[in-house]
């Protein structure tokens, strides 16, 4: 025999015939996804592997940066074709000498279902495992939810297949879903460990026990899993499987869970959720910035430390950047750092990150009076107060100060970044990096180019977004940019229901139904009242006097209740807890009164219904301006910055599915009553009117 052996001509799978450990090699870049050849050669080297007398075990590796990162999303639209994976992965298990997975990077999806199939599973520290089918409105189709259970107990695999987090080796191995962790060379690792498998008696993991729970635990932890899910169908689906498996002969769970999986793939959820992984992804691949070179950047600059400016801070620290945060007091610059060492003590406290991982992370971020220290920077972002005047005070100060090349970057919620860059000597190094709080944990950043921004600064925007492990949405000026500008067409819409005669515990209610964590009011209270009592007041006198505008959220504000801050806003907070006021209730029925209103019963379908019609509306007239390119941008947006059920795919994406005319209906007789601000945006008529789609 050769020394390299090839299951088929051209496989990605290479059979290395060692004596007496073969190793199994997959090699099908970029991330070794289970593609038809993938399997058709893993099968191949396992029934090699069995039938060649000189080999005694065998173990499976991958070449390239990870283990087998999943299967090829390309081919869910497609017939199944065979060798399907769990007849792959039963053959790994049947065979009849050790096979070891020797893991590096990830083991995701079909990859750790490989995994869980192995006699054995060796790992580099920094490997990590996860079954994240979940997150694509599916469940795992390879034994996943029948082989979990019965190497780390149903309670794990119940945490694990719902949430489909990813958990590195060192939890793997407390677990037990791996038997040992590499501190050398992970592939002679393995193979020392297959070679002492030799001749013993394997554990396969499919005739492994599973304890099961009692009646009332089983209960409440799918109880709990489907309050989670926030309407999402898969989560509770694959809850079934996994306490299946202490009922079921492994083949009878795995017939099941084939059976769910199916099902599920040809869901509508499962096509939204697919929609928003690939718009994740698609997003960062903007027409005419893809061959454009980034700038180099390293050394950050902050100047305001409150709660958006120490946000962003530690998000650079995280990435490794070299952070200087500046204030104009000694007092605030003091109550800045404070925040943010809290922030990384919190972390420690609950395991996040490690005591030295948080001293490293600290000592990443310097902090100055004054913005005169900045001069050394590669790229500087202001989070000041949102006012216009102060804000152009201080660019044009930075202006004088940073050398040429610095990039200047507003951190404004809704300002229009024209009028801030036009201070400046050099209006195309400005740009806006919108950052959502937290800033450290919030994945949405909207990156604002001007009329005048240089190529080069955005593609150095989406470069900052990657090592930020943020997702970015670029757009153009407008106030509010995209989110916060169909936030604010919503959130008026919610206001209005208020006047009819919905309380807004009420409207919030129907909102989380519908898959938001958190309804308008709730979200704004979190945010606080004052931020948009400013720009309400801000926009005052341009306000078209025929517009119907409601007060209430003034009057909140002109008592002194600003959120959760305060203790008291669209709620009141006694302990933290939202509770109804009535205080609120009386004053909202008080502006019905004002507005001569009769109130009446409003239900969650009408709430759900007029508020998406008002974000479908306002995201045409931004598609119409070309404040962003494509629907998806819209999308991710509101799926990232807003708590749009991504099982939903995001509003345009739905709005496909739903069909346009019903939506424009609610459009028009909103228009009819409340006036200028619900005229039907061209792109929804014109689409509505010829059965056209966002996603033809």
């Amino acid at each position: 025999m050769s020394d390299t052996a090839s299951p088929h001509e051209g496989s990605p799978v290479r059979l290395i015939p060692n004596t007496p450990v073969a190793l199994i090699e997959i090699d099908n870049p970029p991330v070794n996804a289970t593609s038809r050849h993938v399997r058709s050669g893993l099968l191949a080297a396992i029934q090699e592997v069995g039938r060649n007398p000189q080999i005694g075990a065998a173990v499976i590796a991958c070449a390239g940066r990870t283990f087998v990162a999943g299967a090829d999303i390309r081919e869910f639209g497609r017939p199944p074709q065979e060798p399907h994976l769990p007849d792959v992965i039963n053959a790994i298990e049947a065979c009849s000498k050790p096979v070891v997975a020797a893991v590096h990077g990830t083991a995701l999806g079909g990859g750790c279902e490989i995994a869980l199939a192995c006699h054995a599973r060796v790992a580099e520290p920094g490997a990590g495992f996860g079954l994240p089918e979940v997150k694509l409105g599916l469940v795992p189709g390879a034994g996943g939810t029948q082989r979990l259970p019965r190497l780390v107990g149903l309670e794990a695999a119940l945490d694990l297949v719902t949430s489909g987090r990813t958990v590195k080796a060192a939890e793997a191995l407390r677990l037990g879903l791996i038997d040992q962790l590499s501190t050398a060379d992970l592939r002679q690792d393995a193979m020392d460990l297959a070679r002492d498998l030799i001749g013993r008696p394997l554990r396969r993991t499919g005739e492994c026990a599973v304890t099961p729970l009692d009646a009332a635990t089983a209960s409440a932890k799918v109880a709990d899993i489907h309050r989670k899910a926030r309407g999402a169908q898969a989560p509770g689906r694959a809850a079934e499987l996994v306490l299946l498996s202490a009922s079921l002969p492994l083949q009878d769970g795995m017939t099941r869970e084939r059976e769910t999986f199916l099902e599920l793939r040809s869901s509508a959820q499962s096509a939204a959720l697919r929609h928003a992984f690939f718009a994740e992804r698609e997003v960062t691949r903007l027409p005419g910035i893809d061959s454009v070179e980034p700038r180099p950047v390293q050394k950050i600059g902050i100047v305001g430390a409150g709660t958006m400016g120490s946000g962003i801070a530690i998000a650079f620290a995280d990435a490794g950047f070299d952070v200087k945060v500046v204030e104009a007091s000694e007092q605030a610059l003091a109550a800045g750092q404070a925040r943010i060492t809290d922030v990384y003590d919190k972390q420690v406290q609950s395991g996040r990150i490690t005591a030295a991982a948080r001293d490293e992370r600290l000592q990443a971020i310097e902090y100055e009076v004054g913005i005169s220290s900045l001069s050394d920077r590669d790229l500087v972002i202001e989070a000041v107060f949102e006012d216009l005047d102060v804000k152009r005070a201080l660019f044009r100060d930075l202006d004088e100060i940073l050398p040429p090349g610095t990039i200047l970057a507003t951190n404004t919620s809704y300002l229009d970044i024209n009028l801030i860059a036009a201070v400046t000597s050099r209006p195309a190094d400005v740009v806006g990096l919108h950052f959502f709080s937290p800033a450290n944990v919030m994945k949405l950043l909207e990156i604002v180019r001007t009329d005048r921004t240089a190529a080069d600064v955005v593609a150095t925007g989406l470069s900052l977004a990657k090592r930020l492990r943020k997702i970015p949405v670029v757009c153009r000026v407008c106030d509010g940019f995209v989110g916060n500008r169909i936030l604010s067409r919503y959130r008026l819409q919610a206001e209005y229901l208020l006047e009819e005669g919905a309380l807004p515990h009420e409207v919030d209610a129907a909102l989380e139904a519908f898959g938001f964590p958190m309804g308008p009011f709730a979200v704004s209270d979190l945010a606080g009242l004052d931020i948009a009592w400013a720009r309400r007041k801000r926009l005052a006198p341009t306000r078209d006097p025929r517009e119907r505008y409601v007060d209430i959220a003034d009057r909140l504000c002109e008592a002194g209740r600003f959120g959760r801050k305060t203790g008291a806003g669209w709620y009141r907070y006694d302990g933290g807890k939202r509770e109804v006021d009535p205080f609120v209730t009386e004053l909202v029925e008080e502006a019905s009164r004002r507005r001569g209103l009769t109130r009446r019963s409003i239900s969650a379908d009408e709430i759900q219904s007029r508020i998406r019609a008002a974000i479908v509306n306002e995201a045409c007239k931004i598609l119409d301006e070309r404040i962003v390119e494509r629907p998806l941008d819209v999308d991710v947006v509101m799926m990232h910055g807003y708590g749009y059920p991504a099982w939903r795919g995001g509003p345009l994406f739905e709005a496909d599915s739903v069909g346009l005319r019903p939506i424009l209906d609610t459009v028009n007789e909103r228009a009819e009553r409340d006036g200028p601000g619900w005229e039907p945006a061209d792109g929804l008529v014109s689409r509505a009117a010829s059965g056209a789609t966002f996603y033809p």
